[in-house]
């Protein structure tokens, strides 16, 4: 299937929808306990689980309107739907919260190995939304890859040392705001490896 334009409103509402209604459906039954086929689950498993079709419907909402779905959206919800059955499976909520660790982890391994290999994976996903020079994308590479690893040992110690609702609130609102005004606060500070747009506009 092609890919189509889809209003960005809609496309944000899709990609973040989930993780917001996880986290308000979490609050609502965080007290409450539930018995499901004779097994008694916290109300952050029931959040947990009721996550991943909210997640799958979004996704498919996603791929019906733009007709395309990012590795990174498919990583994330088998990501999702694994961790999100081992919590269920054991009754143990810390499943679920080591996933945010290990995709993190995951991200900053693959970075990790290309720099190895001396390049930038990074450039391979997103040089054509953001021209810029080798040297530039190696330098953001080596800067994303030292962030994902933070944040990976940043959420074990939350999950670790402080309540499951700090976790929750950190995980939905802190984490990802953290991560978008790293990426932004790069792109400022490496505007000298930026490569302009040609001016195709003809000379009068």
């Amino acid at each position: 299937m092609a890919e189509r334009k889809i209003n960005g409103v809609v496309k944000q509402a899709l990609e973040l929808g989930p993780t917001i209604a996880f986290f308000v459906i979490y609050l609502k039954i965080k007290e409450q306990t539930f018995t499901i086929l004779g097994t008694e689950y916290s109300g952050f498993i029931v959040a947990a689980l009721v996550f991943i079709p909210i997640l799958l419907a979004a996704m498919a909402a996603l791929w019906a309107l733009s007709g395309t779905i990012s590795r990174m959206q498919i990583f994330t919800a088998f990501m999702v739907i694994f961790f999100g059955g081992l919590t269920a499976w054991f009754n143990d909520e810390r499943f679920f919260k080591m996933k945010t660790t290990i995709v993190y982890g995951f991200l900053a391994a693959l970075l990790g190995i290309g720099l190895l290999r001396g390049q930038s994976w990074l450039r391979l996903v997103m040089g054509e939304l953001l021209p810029m020079q080798p040297e530039g994308w190696m330098i953001l590479t080596r800067r994303l890859t030292a962030m994902f690893v933070a944040l990976a040992v940043a959420n074990e110690v939350i999950w670790r040392t402080l309540s499951t609702e700090t976790w929750v609130k950190l995980e939905t609102f802190a984490m990802p705001v953290a991560l978008v005004a790293f990426l932004w606060w790069q792109i400022f500070a490496l505007q000298r490896f930026l490569i302009e747009a040609e001016d195709d506009t003809p000379q009068a």
